[in-house]
């Protein structure tokens, strides 16, 4: 059977610091720059989720674009928007909020509930030049 690739496009607002708290304070301006500022600094993310496999016979989807969209709400949207990622959620506590990272948290958080048969992946962009792509 042919695999079709279906995406939804989402987005969330949320501040961070990129921050090794291992290193001093010059390696860390050194390296993570403006990004490093103690204040934090924002993103509008813009987020795609793509959910590739076959298309259901009797329904004519790869995947219900409505549940997608439900579910990139309630485990992307509702926990990241309009937060601090540093201070406010529990995956960026200890993990350093980077685009890379904030990708691989969404898609593990997605993966459990996508079913195993279907293939995923997540675009990020953190500004409209800045992306990752990450798919497990």
């Amino acid at each position: 059977m042919s695999k079709v690739t279906v995406s939804r496009h989402a987005h969330f607002n949320a501040a961070h610091r990129l921050h090794n708290a291992s290193w001093t304070v010059e390696k860390n301006e050194a390296v993570f720059g403006k990004c490093n500022n103690p204040h934090y600094h924002g993103h509008n993310y813009e987020l795609i989720v793509s959910v590739r496999g076959d298309v259901d016979p009797e329904t004519g989807y790869v995947v219900d674009m409505k549940w997608l969209a439900d579910l990139i709400e309630e485990q992307v949207e509702q926990r990241f928007d309009h937060k601090n990622l540093n201070e406010e959620t529990e995956e960026f506590k200890v993990l350093n909020p980077t685009a890379e990272n904030i990708a691989m948290v969404i898609w593990k958080l997605l993966r459990k509930e996508v079913a195993e048969a279907l293939e995923l992946k997540v675009t990020l962009y953190e500004t409209p030049r800045n992306f990752v792509e990450y798919s497990g």
